[in-house]
């Protein structure tokens, strides 16, 4: 059995320890590869029984992350993405659970034909590889991360952010625990275990092309810098700048509701609202009522001159105010003349990660969701359930806003590519 898992200090050849790293996950994903889907999902309930049975010690060592940031002057929604609580430690295991009942995505024959000479063709789903996963302050993201990775065959490199280090290695120890009882090897799932941050820059650098896709889960600056130095594909967003839009037709009662979900359930998650559009039409009887309870409910509004006439403790917005994600307690809103000019101020304003009508009108909800370019569209729905848990993929690694390849909720399938299988009878080409 080997020795648990140990943080390094500043003596350590970084860039030989990620060499090593990265060799060990190459040589990982050719087993899992191949893994029976038996042998991966008894992994994964072990990581489940794992987790539930750790929970003291998960909570302890996250304690000591909150503590430290804290001390920093880090702010309450910053705490919030890191601290984790035991209802949220059983919804990393319920995760877990789910991932492991879903539908195996390795080998499957998604196409088949025969061509005129005989030869038959299959398109079949095979894993990417290896995946570096950088992420920040949620050290859950390491158990989604490290589930849907094995699900789908692929080993995963994950940096978690030096605020979560502690609970990040308590995490890990779980999900390895869950490995070794499954036979699978260890460095199928591996975590850096250093705070250096030149770590990100060699992961980034694909080491040796050893790493086959990066996934970054954090701040717009990580993304950006990803984005920017990345030598491998990159599954990303650079932030969720994320619009709610009350149609005339809405109703207020639903309107409230979701307005008051989507922006203050979790201020600093990236499927949080961060805009409020109202339609003219609606705002004599929606504008003041809804500005009145988001302020009511602590959420400071930052609006145009219709919002501050609805309200004297409505902040002028100002143009920067339109694109801007706060992850906090804060809203920018502002009256438009329709849903062609709210579709416009999406269009120009968006980061195309998440967007929402309230409306009662069908077709009026059927334009915005064909109109309105981003990854994830609602209608009459919270944009917090931009989430992979929510879609039914039991976690997520990431919501990516690119069109290639993969978009919105990462999950097990968008964690595979395809190779063709070709099968013949002694054809050659003319």
């Amino acid at each position: 059995m080997n020795a648990p898992l140990k943080a390094v200090d500043d003596t350590t050849d970084l860039p030989a320890l990620m060499s090593n790293l990265a060799g060990e996950a190459r040589a990982a994903a050719r087993v899992l590869a191949l893994a029976p889907a038996q042998q991966k999902n008894d992994a994964l309930a072990a990581m489940a029984a794992a987790l539930r049975a750790s929970s003291a010690k998960l909570l302890a060592a996250n304690a000591e992350d909150v503590a430290e940031a804290r001390a920093s002057g880090a702010s309450d929604s910053f705490i919030d993405r890191l601290a984790l609580t035991p209802a949220r430690i059983e919804t990393m295991a319920e995760g877990l659970d789910v991932v492991r009942g879903l539908e195996d995505p390795v080998g499957k024959v998604t196409e088949k034909w025969t061509r005129p000479n005989g030869m038959t063709i299959e398109r079949v789903s095979v894993p990417l590889g290896v995946a570096g996963v950088i992420f920040e302050s949620r050290p859950n993201v390491l158990a989604d991360a490290g589930a849907l990775c094995l699900k789908s065959g692929n080993a995963v490199i994950l940096r978690g952010g030096s605020d979560s280090f502690r609970s990040c290695m308590a995490i890990h120890a779980c999900l390895v625990e869950g490995l070794r009882k499954a036979g699978l090897p260890e460095a199928a799932i591996t975590l850096v275990p250093t705070r250096d941050r030149a770590a990100v820059g060699l992961l980034l650098s694909g080491l040796d092309g050893r790493i086959d896709v990066i996934v970054p889960r954090g701040g717009k600056s990580l993304v950006a810098r990803v984005e920017a130095e990345a030598r491998v594909p990159v599954f990303a967003h650079l932030d969720g700048n994320n619009h709610v839009f009350i149609d005339k037709a809405a109703s207020l009662d639903m309107a409230k509701t979701i307005v008051l979900n989507a922006k203050m359930r979790r201020p600093g998650v990236c499927g949080a609202a961060e805009t409020l559009l109202i339609d003219k039409a609606a705002a004599p009887a929606q504008l003041k009522p809804l500005i009145a309870m988001l302020i009511d409910a602590g959420c400071e509004v930052r609006g145009d001159a219709e919002v501050q006439h609805a309200d004297a403790r409505v902040k002028p917005a100002v143009e920067e105010d339109w694109a801007t994600e706060f992850e906090a307690p804060i809203i920018a809103a502002r009256v438009v003349g329709g849903l062609d000019e709210a579709i416009d101020h999406i269009e120009k304003y968006s980061s195309h990660h998440t967007d929402a009508i309230v409306t009662e009108d069908t077709q009026t909800a059927t334009r915005f969701l064909n109109e309105v370019d981003s990854a994830i569209v609602l209608h009459n729905a919270s944009t917090q359930f931009a989430d992979g848990g929510e879609f039914g993929f039991g976690a997520e690694i990431g919501i990516a806003t690119g069109k290639f390849h993969a978009r919105g909720p990462v999950g097990v399938e968008q964690l595979t590519s395809f190779k063709y299988r070709v099968h013949g009878t002694g054809q050659t080409r003319p």
